[in-house]
């Protein structure tokens, strides 16, 4: 008998499976929160140098005196992208001459600052002004959410071979102590290596959780409830950006809101008692009495009778584990293996790059965050609504032709709009991440319908590298906004996003048409 067909006399979403499904799908929460905390932990606030003669200067103008020696302290520039004067965020007069008059510019030259003054509206501290990595040190914010992004990236596929090697729920154990461990030793981080280093381990976890968990997920329940079960655990995630923006906004300062955030995950180390490894995992191993006893005690919660004899010889015949290199065989399967992996590193790039963006939109990023979940949510739910309906295929390109569009729409109100139609570029920012949402969740339903159980983990931790690829990526292109002033810093990563997601969409419809005829 066919596993599948044993999931169907089990009952394909039953009690003993919807029990499980919650608990594999409770991690995504905390692995989003990880994953997006960096938007609140190393945001960058307006800032400017700290007066020198000035002992308690604040980025707030507390008195007309210290206003004037603003003003004869702190040249005004004039950057390309903006007609108005604005103060330098980097530099200070200086003088020759202690007795100059600094009103003389034959007697004042500027210099870079090392010490800077933070406008505490959103934050009252994040780690990038703990360390002042801002000026001249502001790439250093850029390398450490690369770093997270290099250890899921990592993780993604090492952990994945480790569960297919070794058994799912290890592999999840050792993902989740890892988890547990780095995230709330970065609470404590007093340095920028540090810091690297444990966001590094951090998303190797990350990495690790969210594939195992979304294989598992899949592989508890029968053939019908794939879709389902592929999409709802997008929902963990977005709960998990939801309950991040509202924790944000309440703790301000970034040592307490990674330590909020992390010290819950302990709980997770009870997974180890109660969460069963992988039936389906078991037989590719021919460990068939250790999943017959899983299956009967699941049918045991069920309240259903299994046969006396469950598996035979097309069982383990059609369980049986290939290397993962093997899908590179056939040509017709390389080339959509290819397009498989370009789609998945051109949405993460997307997915993740939007979410990090918003803090450079302008106005409150509390609200643009909470805006940014809700419309990632939506994504989700249209997954739900239209995916069985619509085909994988067509709702994956259409959801990044909307979201490419709408990115790509923001240079008009930036270029023709004003500073009252900013609103404008947000909503359609908020649009670009609701057709990568759409996108993000169907590329992972689409990919593990695609491939078998023997080599799923593996072949979907190889596609999770490509992923990965896009997302170390993402900062990058999100901190555009941090190196150009003025209106473009808003649309430049959004116009680049959408560049992207458009010549994906592109490459993805020829090649698909041309295999089709083949």
């Amino acid at each position: 008998m066919k596993f599948d067909n044993v999931m169907r006399l089990l009952g394909e979403f039953g009690t003993y499976q919807k029990r499980n499904y919650l608990l594999v799908c409770l991690p995504v929460i905390t692995i989003s929160i990880q994953t997006m905390i960096s938007v609140f932990t190393l945001g960058v606030p307006e800032h400017r140098c700290a007066l020198p003669q000035w002992e308690n200067d604040t980025y707030a103008v507390q008195n007309s005196f210290h206003h004037q020696q603003i003003n004869l302290s702190i040249p005004l520039v004039t950057y390309p992208s903006s007609d108005e004067e604005k103060m330098s965020k980097c530099e200070l007069f200086g003088v020759y001459n202690s007795k100059a008059n600094m009103t003389n510019n034959s007697t004042t030259y500027t210099y870079k600052c090392q010490s800077y003054v933070y406008e505490k509206t959103d934050f009252e501290t994040t780690f990038v002004t703990e360390m002042n990595l801002v000026c001249q040190k502001k790439s250093y914010r850029t390398h450490a959410m690369m770093a997270f992004m290099g250890g899921f990236t990592f993780g993604s596929l090492a952990l994945g071979i480790v569960a297919d090697g070794f058994g799912r729920k290890k592999g999840l154990m050792l993902s989740l102590v890892l988890h547990i461990g780095s995230c709330i030793a970065v609470s404590f981080a007093n340095g920028f290596l540090l810091f690297v280093v444990l966001r590094f381990i951090a998303g190797i976890s990350v990495g690790g959780i969210l594939g195992i968990t979304f294989v598992m997920g899949l592989e508890l329940v029968g053939p019908s409830k794939r879709m389902w079960a592929g999409i709802v655990i997008e929902f963990f995630w977005s709960f998990g950006t939801l309950l991040l923006a509202l924790l944000a906004f309440f703790v301000r300062e970034w040592h307490h809101l990674q330590l909020v955030l992390s010290i819950p995950t302990v709980l997770f180390l009870s997974y180890a008692w109660f969460i069963p490894e992988s039936a389906r995992w078991l037989l590719t191993k021919g460990r068939d009495l250790e999943a017959d006893h899983i299956l009967r005690k699941a049918a045991k919660v069920n309240k259903v009778e299994l046969p006396e004899k469950l598996f035979d010889e097309e069982t383990f015949e059609s369980e049986k584990c290939v290397p993962v290199w093997k899908i590179f065989i056939s040509f017709r399967l390389m080339m959509r293996t290819l397009i498989i992996f370009l789609n998945w590193m051109v949405t993460s790039m997307v997915f993740y790059g939007l979410g990090l963006n918003v803090g450079n939109l302008g106005g409150n990023i509390y609200i643009n965050y909470f805006f940014s979940s809700i419309a990632e949510t939506i994504g989700f739910a249209s997954c739900l609504l239209f995916l069985n309906r619509w085909g994988r295929k067509p709702m994956h390109v259409g959801s990044m032709l909307l979201g490419g569009l709408a990115c790509l729409g923001t240079i008009f109100p930036v270029i023709y709009g004003s500073t009252d139609q900013q609103w404008i570029t947000v909503t359609l920012a908020m649009i670009g991440k609701l057709g990568a949402s759409a996108a993000f969740a169907t590329i992972w339903v689409f990919s593990a319908e695609l491939y078998p159980t023997i080599v799923r983990n593996s072949a979907m931790g190889a596609s999770s590298f490509c992923a990965r690829v896009g997302g170390m990526i993402s900062p990058y292109i999100a901190d555009i906004g941090i190196s150009v002033e003025g209106d473009m810093a808003k649309a430049m990563p959004l116009i680049i996003f959408g560049m992207a997601t458009i010549g994906n969409f592109k490459i993805r419809y020829t090649r698909n048409t041309r295999l089709s005829a083949a």
